[in-house]
């Protein structure tokens, strides 16, 4: 029975205290794309397995260790997405999205699963915020995404934060590449882990990207992409620098970033905190020239990031970013008794059609419990409704910040409550002293 009442591992409830810190971020993020002219787009949970198989690459520890994988009633292979980017192209081609004005530009904020260990800030099932550009092959576009979460950290207030970049080439200069990292992992085959060891032949770029330690430090003294890249390539890297300088957007060049996925082609990127110890990367990405024509459309230029929403917060945490608090009730209703609930629940149904946030009592407590109840959701204003109050047509409104009482008439009650919100909120900003 105390699996009914427990979360499965990896997995975390987002109660009120902290659900409004992530909606917040939500906030961010969409108002932030808003301004880049990118549009939202939601996809399935699962999709069919051979999608991630073919975009995300059966090399990678994605595919090999960490998806949830099963078999639906259809006897079909199903898998929990283990990362937004798959998706997104799937549904691009789907809908014909190539035959619109291009570039493409679309974003997303999901859930994500994969089967790892869980820890700060890597659970097994997170969130994704995410932005993919189809249709552009400029740099211009590579900064461009990359300016986006720039943008994200500096609305939030997150400090401390790195951006760096490399470019892992094309399909033609990494040839050279694979050849150069075969000859060098060949000499240490006998200290490679056993996934590692399956790798050097199919994929041995792979390698770089192993958690293994062993692995990771023989890596460490590997060949770098950056000393084979081909001319278009090394043009290419040099103008996303050029375009990051002219948006004095700072980075440094990390030839040894190669991301864990196996779609990517030329720029790469990642953003680099180290107040959240080894989980050091809050967003990455870069460029997939070749993943549209590997999922069956025609060949199409693209890039995007995504952004670890659950890391982010811990950023947010670790640095005492403060986050606005939640709205709070602005009037709250108390019935005497019984008898004048019904007109209470009418008077708070009024303003909550306006938009107000109110309260009235649905518990039967008595007023002094409701005016208990009511300061713990912080109302701005008070009223207590009784037989003198419908009979008179007219109502006590208590500010409760100062104490202020203010009589409304019920017939018009709505109206007058929010003209007096708003009188009493320019009182107060009238009274503030502002330096230019």
């Amino acid at each position: 029975m105390a699996l009914l009442t427990k979360a499965p591992r990896g997995t975390q409830d987002l109660l009120p205290s902290k659900a409004h810190r992530y909606q917040y971020i939500e906030k961010v993020v969409a108002e932030t794309v808003a301004c880049f002219g990118f549009y939202e787009i939601r996809t399935p949970v699962f999709e069919h397995t051979e999608l991630f198989n073919r975009s995300v690459g059966d090399t990678t520890d994605v595919v090999q260790k960490e998806m949830y994988t099963f078999e639906d009633n259809g006897k079909r292979s199903i898998s929990l997405r283990p990362e937004g980017t798959a998706g997104a192209v799937r549904a691009f081609l789907e809908h014909g999205l190539f035959n619109e004005p291009l570039p493409q530009k679309l974003w997303y904020l999901t859930s994500c699963y994969r089967y790892e260990k869980p820890q700060a800030g890597r659970l097994r099932e997170f969130h994704q915020f995410g932005v993919e550009a189809f249709g552009s092959q400029s740099a211009a576009q590579d900064a461009e995404v990359m300016a986006i979460a720039r943008h994200v950290f500096d609305r939030i207030g997150v400090q401390n934060i790195t951006l760096e970049i490399n470019s892992i080439g094309c399909p033609v200069c990494r040839k050279e590449y694979h050849k150069a990292l075969l000859c060098f992992f060949n000499e240490k085959k006998g200290d490679l882990c056993e996934t590692c060891l399956g790798r050097l032949e199919r994929n041995p770029m792979r390698i770089l990207d192993c958690k293994s330690p062993v692995c990771s430090a023989i890596a460490a003294d590997a060949p770098v992409i950056t000393d084979f890249l081909c001319d278009e390539c090394t043009t290419h890297f040099a103008q996303v620098q050029k375009y990051l300088n002219a948006m004095d957007i700072d980075f440094i060049i990390n030839p040894h970033i190669v991301r864990g996925l196996d779609y990517y082609t030329k720029t790469v990127f990642e953003f680099i905190t180290h107040d959240l110890g080894a989980q050091s990367a809050v967003c990455a990405g870069g460029r997939y020239d070749g993943l549209v024509e590997q999922l069956g459309g025609n060949p199409l230029p693209a890039c995007g990031f995504g952004m670890g929403v659950e890391r982010l917060d811990l950023l947010m945490q670790a640095q005492n970013i403060e986050v606005p608090e939640p709205e709070h009730c602005s009037l709250y209703v108390a019935p005497y008794n019984e008898e004048f609930s019904f007109e209470a629940m009418r008077l708070v149904n009024d303003l909550r059609a306006e938009g107000v946030y109110a309260l009235t009592d649905v518990t039967g407590r008595s007023v002094k419990a409701q005016m208990k109840y009511a300061d713990k959701c912080k109302a701005d204003y008070t009223m207590i409704l009784g037989a003198d109050d419908i009979a008179n047509k007219e109502v006590k409104v208590k500010r409760m910040n100062d104490g202020t009482v203010t009589q409304i008439g019920l017939d018009d009650f709505c109206d007058d409550f929010i003209r007096l919100t708003i009188n009493d909120a320019l009182s107060d900003f009238a009274g503030e002293d502002f330096a230019l």
